[in-house]
């Protein structure tokens, strides 16, 4: 007779209980990127709503900022290091292809010997490892998880390359999830169009770079492209979050798109049909953009900025390369 396995079974909701942050140590205004891309200011300022962006030291790299980021999110959690079992870290800028950086992170902030693993889909990342985090907690297969997007982006881009240079910024953002009594994450609404690859991604490939092929690969996208593609298909998928969470514009106290750009956020939002009421997160506008990191540095300035959104539902989206999104209805913490 063969024996019958066991299985794991965790509580029926979760719930975001704290988040962290860190930004890159320097603010670069546009006048300092307008030189090798022949623009200006305004042009910028018009473009995105980019005013400043935070970009880190030589010597800091994505690790250290999803360091800072994580360490923030478990005290400000009350919950002990020690318990969290599973960090997942939403990135396309670890300096090497190999260690993770969430091994490292969970070591760097008492949470060794967590499961560790990194999630690579772009700006999409973190949004994604909330719903992985969300389910694997549910199935019982880790009691505490640390979810964080981190990049520095400076170190991939051409400062010559009018389609993204300017965007671009550095940071980290954390979110620490456990078990709760009411529903605090809604289902996610994900998915990909790998037809659209080469919309927005890296230049080359490192063997290319090996080889002499090409010079170091940078990011670069078509930006009309993206851009039509955001507004217009995730505006749906936004929606779609809505629908399966169960709720109306009208519920929204806080939406947190994805802040790749200031134009795409308002037009977003106007599609959406968002209450007046509804706080409209804009770090774009001194962070620029930071892939994996933007939604949850957002949310965490937010937070900071709009304390009364505690308990409140908010509406986030990533989209980005690949192409990939996912959007969720979460409880603010």
């Amino acid at each position: 007779m063969t024996a019958t396995l066991k299985q794991a079974t965790g509580p029926q909701f979760t719930r975001i209980l704290s988040f962290g942050a860190a930004r890159g140590e320097n603010a670069v205004p546009n006048d300092d990127l307008i030189g090798p891309i022949d623009s200006s200011d305004e042009w910028i300022r018009q473009r995105t709503g980019i005013i400043t962006r935070a970009r880190a030291a030589k010597d800091t790299d994505a690790i250290d900022l999803a360091a800072i980021a994580a360490a923030e999110a478990i005290e400000k959690s009350g919950v002990a290091a020690s318990d969290v079992d599973l960090v997942i870290v939403a990135t396309i800028s670890n300096p090497k292809q190999s260690p993770s950086v969430s091994a490292i992170v969970a070591d760097r902030v008492g949470a060794n010997p967590a499961a560790a693993y990194d999630v690579n889909a772009a700006c999409a990342g973190y949004a994604y490892a909330i719903a992985q985090a969300d389910a694997l907690i549910r199935a019982g297969a880790a009691r505490y998880a640390l979810v964080i997007g981190t990049e520095k982006l400076s170190d991939v881009v051409d400062p010559a390359d009018r389609s993204i240079s300017f965007l671009l910024g550095d940071g980290a953002g954390a979110a620490l999830i456990g078990p709760s009594e009411t529903p605090g994450i809604a289902p996610a609404v994900w998915g990909s169009d790998g037809s659209k690859a080469d919309a927005v991604g890296m230049n080359g490939t490192l063997t290319q770079f090996r080889d002499g092929e090409v010079p170091w690969p940078t990011l670069r996208q078509e930006g009309q492209t993206v851009f039509r593609w955001a507004v217009w298909e995730m505006a749906k998928v936004a929606r779609e979050a809505l629908d399966v969470a169960g709720v109306e514009p009208a519920d929204i106290a806080a939406f947190i798109p994805h802040q790749a750009n200031m134009r795409i956020i308002d037009e977003f939002a106007k599609q959406l049909k968002l209450p007046e009421t509804t706080v409209i997160a804009r770090d774009i506008e001194t962070t620029g953009n930071t892939s994996a990191a933007s939604i949850p540095l957002a949310s965490h300035r937010l937070m900071a900025e709009h304390p009364e959104l505690s308990g409140g539902l908010a509406l986030q989206i990533g989209f980005g390369a690949g192409l990939v999104f996912a959007a969720q209805v979460v409880v603010l913490p």
